[in-house]
C-alpha cells in the first residue's frame, strides 16, 4: 500500500511530505518520494501567533483549520503529480497549536489536552483517499502524554539485535528515542529534551529577520555565554524524569524572551550561540541523567530533523558526545532522509490505524495500554 505522511513540525516553517511503500506486515518500509513547501508567509505568521497564545478568535480558528486542509491537500496532490506516484491513503499529523502533556484543573475537572488543526475531511475530499489524522488524542485518553509518537517508526527502523542505537530528532524540539540492543517495545526510552531549533529561530527573527540560522553560521561566529545554559538546565523540566513532552507552551514565546533578557546586552551573535549550546547540552544532559546507565549499552547515536543541516550545532554535539562513547550517524545513512522522518512516521502510524492495530508506544507516553491512534475521514 502506498501512504502519503503529512508533517508540518513546532517550528512551522512549512509542510513536509513523504510517500512511503508499505507491506501487509510493515516488515518493510520503502521512502518512494520526500517534497517540502514552505507555509505562505502569512500563514506562518498567523500559525506561530495563534501557537500558546492566551487570545485568540474561534472563528479564526476555524477558518485555519480549514485553510490548511486545502494546503496540506495541495502538497500531496503536488507532490503525487511530480514524481507520478499515488496514495491510497494520507497520514497527517496536523499543526499543533497547543499540547499540555500533563493534567491540570479546569471547570471543575482536571485534564490534559492537546490541538492538531488541519481539517482531514478537506484533504479526503481533495486528495480522493482516506486521510488518519488527530492521532495524539487516543493516546492520551489511555492516560498518555500524546507524544512522541514517532519512537514506533524508529524502533522499527533502527532496532538492532547487537547494537544499542540512540535516535536524536532535532525539530523545533529535540526528542530522542533509546533503543537497547535486542530490545523489545516495552524496553525503548524516548522523551523529549528540550529545545531543538525553536529557541534558535526566535533569536535569528528577533534580530536578523530571518527564520533561522542557516548552516549555524551565526551561531559559528559567536561566543556561547556559559552561565545562561547552565542556569537554563537547573531549571524544572530538565531535571524531570521521562516521559515527558514539551512545545511552545515551554520553550516558545515567553521562554524565548526570557532567554533573551538572561543574555542582557550581550551581542546577538553570542545569543545565538547560546541558544545552539542550550540544545546541544541538554540533549547531551539528557543522555546522561536519564539514559546511559550501567544497564545498557549504546554505541550509534542517530541524528535526523532540521538541526541535522546545522553544522555548529552538530559540532557542539560531537564535542559532547564523544566522551560518552557515541558515534553519531545520520538518518539518510539508513535510507530515510533527515527531512523526510517524520512525515514517513505518520504514513506508518495511518497504516497502521487502517490495519485497526495500535501504534503509540507506552514506554515512551506512559499510556496505561496500547491505543489505535486517529480519526479516519472518508472520502
Amino acid at each position: 500500500m502506498i501512504v502519503a505522511g503529512v508533517m508540518s513540525g513546532t517550528s512551522a516553517d512549512g509542510i513536509n511530505v513523504a510517500l512511503v511503500r508499505l507491506n501487509s506486515g510493515w516488515t518493510r518500509l520503502r521512502l518512494l518520494a520526500h517534497a517540502e513547501y514552505p507555509y505562505p508567509k502569512a500563514v506562518r505568521e498567523f500559525v506561530l501567533a495563534t501557537m500558546n497564545s492566551p487570545r485568540a478568535s474561534v472563528a479564526d480558528l476555524a477558518r485555519l483549520n480549514f485553510l490548511l486542509g486545502e494546503l496540506y491537500a495541495d502538497a500531496v496532490l503536488a507532490t503525487q503529480r511530480r514524481f507520478r506516484v499515488k496514495a491510497e491513503l494520507v497520514g497527517c499529523h496536523g499543526q499543533t497549536l497547543y499540547h499540555q502533556g500533563e493534567t491540570v484543573a479546569f471547570l471543575g475537572r482536571k485534564v490534559a489536552v492537546t490541538w492538531q488543526t488541519g481539517e482531514g475531511a478537506v484533504i479526503a475530499a481533495r486528495v480522493g483517499v482516506p486521510v488518519v489524522s488527530d492521532f495524539r488524542p487516543a493516546d492520551m485518553a489511555a492516560s498518555g502524554k500524546g507524544a512522541p509518537l514517532v519512537p514506533f517508526l524508529d524502533f522499527l527502523l533502527y532496532r538492532d539485535e547487537r547494537i544499542g542505537r540512540i535516535v536524536q530528532n532535532i525539530g523545533g524540539i529535540a526528542n530522542l528515542t533509546a533503543i537497547p540492543a535486542g530490545a523489545s517495545s516495552a524496553q525503548v526510552i524516548a522523551f523529549d529534551t528540550g529545545p531543538g531549533n525553536m529557541v534558535i529561530d526566535a533569536a535569528m527573527q528577533r534580530f536578523f529577520h530571518k527564520p533561522y540560522d542557516r548552516d549555524g553560521r551565526v551561531a559559528g561566529s559567536g561566543a556561547v555565554l556559559d552561565r545562561v545554559v547552565a542556569d537554563i538546565l537547573h531549571e524544572p523540566f530538565f531535571r524531570q524524569r521521562p516521559p515527558k513532552t514539551a512545545g511552545r507552551e515551554e520553550f516558545g514565546r515567553e521562554f524565548s524572551e526570557k532567554f533573551v533578557r538572561r543574555c542582557r546586552r550581550a551581542p546577538s551573535r553570542d545569543v545565538v550561540a547560546t541558544a545552539t549550546a542550550l540544545t546541544a547540552r541538554s540533549i547531551a544532559d539528557a543522555l546522561q541523567r536519564f539514559v546511559l546507565t550501567k544497564r545498557h549499552r549504546y554505541r550509534e547515536f542517530i541524528v535526523s530533523g532540521g538541526g541535522a543541516n546545522n553544522s555548529t550545532l552538530m559540532a557542539m554535539l560531537a564535542n559532547k558526545l564523544r566522551p560518552l562513547g557515541l558515534e553519531i550517524r545520520s538518518s539518510d545513512e539508513f535510507g530515510l532522509p533527515s527531512e523526510a522522518k517524520e512525515a514517513a512516521a505518520f504514513a506508518l502510524l495511518a497504516y497502521e490505524t487502517w490495519n485497526r492495530r495500535p501504534s503509540n508506544v507506552p514506554a515512551a507516553t506512559a499510556a496505561k495500554r496500547s491505543a489505535i491512534l486517529g480519526k479516519i475521514s472518508y472520502v
